[in-house]
């Protein structure tokens, strides 16, 4: 990769950072404030949906690298499927938009509406027939772009939703997960998917800087959305679905607990005066829970506070990701 093609990532980065004071300003304008559940008293003081920056970020990075490619390096390679990806995740990022504006404590879209939404986000990438019919040994011809890359887009998308709502925690699990994802397109010889995966991490880092505890913006679900797709969509192009999935072993741990709370327990902690957390059921419905157990165990003085619980399941994110280095790549 050419030095001149990791400045798009720097651009993504500069994009969200200077414009995040903007969005916060403006949000407070309007009133599109939400509550910090886990701050005593949950001041509603935090701006939501911050993720559109990172959105805008992300785009103007990638817009960015297929300039540089076609006028500089007289290379249009790779742009058609550049730009399907982009359209795949403005959808995304609209149908996450749309959540973040219904409001998640008024179940935002319902569940139907958004599953179909999401399909639909899938197009642009069936009709070019992308990724290689074969995935993990199984031969599924016609049935890859008909059925694996929506149900894949749609399922990563989801599921990237799931692990949420503490401050930083979103942000810092996809700049770990796009992360890696850069390494394996790059020593897989995609190294274009590397660039585009990277513009998302430094439009993540410059975000993180402001939802990092104390939040000053959360992400929204046009964040999640657009980071889980983009994950999935990066995995189809790359053909690297193996190891994504591996890399997603802490989402497929948090849809299993979810689903013994039947979707409906949220993964807040119980606050205490103090600011610290306790356990907010006597089960676990969540990876956060389970972090909240785990710390409560191992400390000394018993408290738990939100940061600890996000960089725990930061830790355990990269030993996964580090497992999938060692035996799968």
């Amino acid at each position: 990769m050419e030095p001149l093609l990791l400045a798009t990532i720097f651009i993504s980065f500069i994009c969200t950072y200077f414009s995040m004071p903007y969005w916060i300003r403006k949000a407070k304008q309007v009133g599109l404030i939400w509550e910090d559940m886990h701050k005593v008293g949950h001041p509603k003081n935090v701006v939501g949906s911050g993720g559109i920056m990172v959105l805008f970020g992300f785009v103007l990075g990638v817009l960015l690298y297929i300039a540089i490619k076609t006028f500089y390096f007289g290379d249009n390679t790779d742009s058609t499927l550049i730009f399907a990806l982009l359209s795949s995740i403005l959808i995304i990022g609209l149908i996450g938009m749309l959540d973040d504006i219904l409001g998640w404590k008024r179940g935002g879209s319902s569940k139907k509406s958004r599953l179909i939404l999401l399909f639909f986000a899938a197009i642009p990438l069936m009709v070019l027939n992308v990724g290689e019919s074969t995935m993990m040994g199984i031969q599924f011809g016609i049935l890859f772009p008909l059925i694996i890359v929506p149900l894949g887009i749609v399922g990563a998308t989801s599921t990237f939703n799931f692990l949420a709502g503490y401050n930083g925690l979103e942000a810092g699990q996809g700049i770990i997960i796009l992360s890696a994802l850069s390494v394996v397109t790059y020593l897989t010889g995609n190294s274009w998917l590397s660039i585009v995966a990277l513009c998302m991490v430094g439009a993540l880092v410059a975000f993180y800087i402001f939802n990092k505890c104390p939040a000053k913006a959360f992400p929204g679900d046009i964040l999640t959305y657009s980071v889980g797709g983009l994950i999935a969509i990066i995995a189809i192009l790359g053909n690297i679905e193996k190891i994504a999935i591996f890399f997603f072993i802490p989402y497929i741990i948090e849809v299993v607990l979810k689903a013994r709370g039947k979707l409906k327990k949220e993964s807040f902690g119980k606050l205490n005066l103090d600011g610290s957390l306790e356990m907010p059921y006597k089960k676990i419905y969540g990876l956060e829970h389970l972090s909240i157990l785990i710390l409560k165990k191992i400390k000394p003085s018993k408290k738990v506070y939100e940061s600890e619980v996000t960089y725990l399941i930061h830790f355990f994110q990269i030993i996964i990701v580090v497992l999938g280095f060692l035996f799968i790549l």
